[in-house]
Formats: C-alpha cells, sequence, structure tokens
C-alpha cells in the first residue's frame, strides 16, 4: 500500500513533499524517493529504506529545486526493495516521471513490446512501464498522451506524472486506488490519502475511476476519457490529523477488516485468465505435482490457523494426506518427510523465525516448498523453491485480519488448480469453484454492511471472562482463528474446540453465563452441531450461532445468531472470519483496549 504525494505551487517543493511522505509512513513501505521540475529537468533522489534515508541524502530537501514535485513511499510488489526500483521511475530520456500505487496486471507483454522497440529498461517494476509508455506514445498533446497510456493498462493504479515539457502541471489519475487532490491558496496538492496534505488544506476533490486531472498552481481541471470536463464536488475534510492517518476509522485493525473485500480481490485477480487459475509463480511440472504423496503446511499464529483450514480443504479436493504443522515444533518431532512430500509455508511477514527454521529443516529432507508470503523479497520467499504473494498490502494492526483472508485465498487458488492437474475435479466443479471464487469480495462486502447487528450482540456480551468457541470440520479451523482474534486485543480467556471433545471433559467448565459461539456453516455437519448447542445451553451457557442465511431455524436453537451468505463448503472461512474479527474489535473496543497495539504482541516474531 504504497502513498502518493505532489505538490505545485510557488515554495520549494522537496520539504513539503518529505513531510507530506512521513504523514504516509504508517501505510507501511521499504523505500522512498522524490522527483522535482528544477528549470525544465526532471530531478530524481530515492534511496531504499526508511525515509530517513532519503531525508539525509536530500538535506531534507535542501539540495532539491523547484515549486512543481512527485513524492512516493514504495511497499514491493514487482521487483526488491532497491534504490533502482523504489519510485519515482523516469523514461528512458528522462521527459517522464510516474510514480504509482497498485499493480499493473499485463506489465510483462507490454514491457516485452516496448523493450522489442529498443527501449532499455532500468528497473524490475510494473510501474517503469507506465513511464516508458508516455514516451512512446507522446506525439506533443499531453492530454491524447495520457488517454492513450491508459487504454493499454490492465489493472489498478493511481498515477502522479511530470512531464519535463510541461513545467507548470500534474497529471493525476485514478483507476480502483484511491487519490484525492488538495486546493490551496496559489499551490495545489495530490495525495494517496488526506494524512499528507492535512497540514496544508482540508479542501479536497476525491478522483474517481478513469478521472484525469490538469494540476496548475491556481486551477484544478479534471476529464473524462473522452476528454470532457467533469464538475467535481469540493468536500471540506472535518478529521484530525491522528484520525485521517486511519482513514477516518478510529483503529487500524477497523480500516483493515474493511479492507478485506479489495484484498482479496488483488490476490486472486491476478491469477484468473480466460477462465483458469493459473500460478505462473509455480515451477513444478505436473508430473512433479502428480508425484507428492503427502502435503505439510508449516506456519505459526494465524496462518498456522490458515493452514489448517487448508489441511480440510486440500484433503476433500485433492485426496493427499495433509498434516499442518506449527512450526515451532515441526523441526523438534523428527517428521517423516522426504522428496515425495510437498512443504507449503505460510507466513505474512517472510520472516517468521520458527517458520523460517521449520521451512530450512524440509528442504534438507528433500521437500519441495511452496511458501505463501504478504512481502516480497523476504527471507522465507527468497529461501522457498516457489512462492506465491498474497497482494494484502501492509498491516499495521497487530491482530491480523487481511493478511488471513488474502492466505485463505491463496489456498482455494491451489486447491483449484492442483484439483485440476490431478484430475480430481470435473469441468463443472472446476467452474463452480472460480465463480464461487470470484463472488466471496462482494459477499464479504455485504457482511460488513452489516457490521451494526455484530456490534450489538458485542454490546450485550462484553462483560463475559469465559469464552468457547466450538465447531465441527472446516468450522473447528475457523474457530481456532475467531478465539484468537478475541483473546488477542480484549484479553478475555478464550478457547477453541472441536465440539465432539466438549464431551471429553471441557464441557465441565460451562456454568451459567458462559459465552460459547457455535459456528455452524458447514451444512453436513449442522445436525451434529446443533446437538452440542444443545448440549452447553442446558448447563447454563449463552449460545451465540454464527450460520449461512438458508438455516433461519437456528434462532430458535440459540441465544443470538448471526448469519453469512452461502458458498462452497471449503470458501465458508472466508466469510464466517469476517464476523468473529468485527465481534472481536468491538468487544475490545468496549473494554477500552489498545487495539492495534495489544500487550506483549509483535507484529512479526523474527525470534523463536
Amino acid at each position: 500500500m504504497c502513498g502518493i504525494v505532489g505538490y505545485i505551487g510557488e515554495e520549494q517543493a522537496a520539504p513539503f513533499l518529505l513531510k507530506g511522505l512521513e504523514k504516509l509512513e504508517y501505510r507501511g513501505y521499504d523505500s522512498a524517493g522524490l522527483c522535482l521540475n528544477d528549470g525544465g529537468k526532471l530531478v530524481v533522489k530515492k534511496s531504499k529504506g526508511k525515509l530517513q534515508e532519503l531525508k539525509i541524502l536530500t538535506n531534507n530537501g535542501d539540495t532539491l529545486h523547484g515549486t512543481v514535485g512527485i513524492g512516493h513511499t514504495r511497499w514491493a510488489t514487482h521487483g526488491e526493495p532497491s534504490d533502482v526500483n523504489a519510485h519515482p521511475h523516469l523514461s528512458e530520456s528522462g521527459r517522464f516521471a510516474v510514480v504509482h500505487n497498485g499493480i499493473i496486471e499485463n506489465y510483462l507483454p507490454l514491457r516485452e513490446m516496448l523493450t522489442e522497440k529498443g527501449i532499455v529498461f532500468r528497473s524490475n517494476t510494473d510501474t517503469e512501464v507506465i513511464a516508458q509508455l508516455f514516451e512512446y506514445y507522446d506525439q506533443g498533446n499531453l492530454m491524447d498522451t495520457v488517454i492513450r497510456v491508459l487504454s493499454k493498462l490492465d489493472g489498478s493504479y493511481a498515477l502522479g506524472v511530470l512531464c519535463r515539457d510541461h513545467p507548470d502541471e500534474i497529471i493525476a489519475v485514478r483507476k480502483e486506488s484511491p487519490l484525492i487532490i488538495g486546493l490551496g491558496e496559489h499551490e495545489n496538492y495530490i495525495a494517496s490519502d488526506i494524512p499528507a496534505i492535512l497540514n496544508k488544506t482540508r479542501n479536497i476533490y476525491r478522483l474517481e475511476n478513469d478521472e484525469i486531472a490538469v494540476i496548475k498552481r491556481d486551477s484544478v481541471q479534471v476529464f473524462n476519457l473522452d476528454k470532457e470536463p467533469i464538475h467535481k464536488e469540493l468536500e471540506v475534510v472535518d478529521w484530525d490529523i491522528a484520525a485521517a492517518e486511519k482513514g477516518g476509522y478510529e483503529h487500524f485493525m477497523f480500516k483493515e477488516i474493511m479492507e478485506q473485500p479489495k484484498a482479496f480481490h488483488d490476490t486472486i485477480t491476478p491469477h484468473l485468465k480466460d477462465g483458469r487459475v493459473v500460478l505462473d509463480e509455480i515451477h513444478l511440472t505436473a508430473d512433479q505435482i502428480r508425484s507428492f504423496r503427502k502435503i505439510n503446511i508449516l506456519a505459526c499464529g494465524s496462518a498456522y490457523h490458515v493452514g489448517v483450514v487448508a489441511k480440510y480443504v486440500f484433503e476433500k479436493i485433492l485426496r493427499i494426506p495433509v498434516e499442518a504443522d506449527l512450526a515451532s515444533e515441526f523441526r523438534y518431532r523428527d517428521p517423516i518427510i522426504d522428496d515425495k512430500t510437498l512443504t507449503v509455508v505460510i507466513s505474512q511477514s517472510g520472516e517468521t523465525a520458527d517458520t523460517k527454521e521449520a521451512m530450512k529443516e524440509a528442504k534438507r529432507r528433500g521437500s519441495h516448498v511452496i511458501s505463501i508470503v504478504n512481502v516480497l523479497g523476504s527471507a522465507i520467499a527468497k529461501e522457498s523453491n516457489d512462492v506465491i504473494y498474497t497482494l494484502a498490502g501492509p498491516e499495521i494492526a497487530v491482530a491480523t485480519t487481511k493478511a488471513y483472508s488474502t492466505q485463505l485465498a491463496v489456498i482455494y487458488l491451489m486447491a483449484i488448480y492442483f484439483g485440476d492437474v490431478l484430475g480430481k475435479i470435473t469441468d463443472t466443479e472446476y467452474q463452480y469453484y472460480l465463480q464461487e471464487l470470484q463472488a466471496i469480495p462482494e459477499k464479504i462486502q455485504q457482511i460488513l454492511e452489516h457490521k451494526e447487528t455484530v456490534q450489538y450482540l458485542a454490546s450485550k456480551l462484553f462483560h463475559c471472562n469465559d469464552v468457547f468457541f466450538i465447531g465441527r470440520n472446516i468450522d473447528y479451523a475457523l474457530s481456532l482463528e475467531g478465539s484468537l482474534k478475541l483473546k488477542e486485543i480484549s484479553y478475555i480467556h478464550s478457547e477453541a474446540y472441536a465440539a465432539g471433545e466438549l464431551k471429553h471433559g471441557t464441557i465441565s467448565l460451562i456454568e451459567d453465563g458462559t459465552l460459547v459461539i457455535a459456528l455452524a456453516t458447514h451444512e453436513e455437519l449442522i445436525g451434529k452441531i446443533v446437538s452440542n448447542m444443545k448440549e452447553v445451553q442446558a448447563r447454563g451457557a449463552y449460545v451465540l450461532c454464527l450460520t449461512t442465511e438458508k438455516h433461519q431455524e437456528l434462532k430458535s436453537t440459540s441465544q443470538s445468531t448471526l448469519f453469512i451468505p452461502s458458498t462452497c463448503d471449503m470458501m465458508l472461512p472466508s466469510l464466517a472470519v469476517v464476523p468473529l474479527q468485527l465481534f472481536a474489535y468491538y468487544v475490545a473496543a468496549l473494554k477500552g483496549c489498545d487495539i492495534d497495539k495489544p500487550r506483549n504482541l509483535a507484529k512479526s516474531v523474527t525470534v523463536e
């Protein structure tokens, strides 16, 4: 989730750009850069690492001159974090400079086309393709050039563009990635989020998809792709700066919960082409895939809970034995693993120490390793045989939400892809799974639109001291994550149990007022979980049931009920986890907990 800021006015731009980027640091980044138009020449300074490195490089902006400029903080998706891959990117002759948020899905064929035309690329990014396209298609009319370039791009983008030949303007473009325009006195601004410009103005325009803005010192004009002018409604921001850094949300965790539809969509979209799942990152042949006799999944924390879901999904779809292992235990149990075992490693940061060491043990024993990580160029990604990246963007809150959801998305992609290769799913099943996969973001959004229902239940139940999550099959796998979310941010004692295990000891802990959250989404086992609900109710428990919309009859078997849309069984966790995340969030908020930074926890565990 990169950050963009731009300035055109009468003051020196660089100091403002640096301050603006500083306000966007919360978004997460691995490098930063500036480009200024200095007397008809585009001058770029950029650096890998923290913004402080760029400040040192430019003496806090004093060594860069010009009153028109753009800046960027980058979260790597294409090309490892480096000075060269940092934004802004210049075209070959230096006539155009571009900063970009988003992903250009067709950058490879575009890069190949431009390379064949003799254009030399400096970086490994998708963004440099945009800069080179601007120069390639430019015939003197900048607006025509912008429209021609946009017609060639597939994917999402927010762009800030400088042209050496147009020293008194900035071009801003938006498609599926946010971009705002700030309005000042004899100066104007662009930014990917409000905090970057809030010290200068509270008057903004929000660009919509396929809108092009021409920004000058004393004017802002917005056009559509037919070059027709668009009237923009002025918005006056009334947030304080602290709130604005969270996009208007009180906590990063809530913001990240709300971002899950987009994160899921962004993760699956690059892998869906012509009605098929494509995993270009995997170098395994079909024969190699067929040779595996077992799958081992290694992970910690919430990533391990994704692994438990994956065990149920893979075994049902692929008919291969699967073990989901806590990475911290795996290498100490003398595991039975060899070159006929596929190892799937899951880590949000790609630096989790226990997971990294477990992966090394699996490789040492001859296993092929596919990692699922969110950080390009991380240690686990580099040491894996293959890697599939989630595109969740950075998470600020310690308690993961959208990273968990995007990891699930990759599991579904793998299940469909491997199931097809192994001949375990029919063409009809393939198309059904694909249809349901593509519908998940919209269904998550539907759940989020009814979040007040979850908030109301949290207000009734947040005084509880003990909570038990129960479920069967894939619902049990999900109960692990629901329980963890609640305990890590609200500090309430919470446990997850396979529902059938309650009677083997744990039911002795149920007493009057104990909250039991019963997950009842798995169609084949609804009757079983209803019996478990009645068992705990008979002992005084308050039951909150989470089920699908078609099971309205479960209202009569529990004190409270939450409903989610229906989907295929293997994808139910992607929907059911959202109310559980919201419930944990609202309970923690009512208890006054430090939601984004819960006590004793770190975002990335890089030591054993």
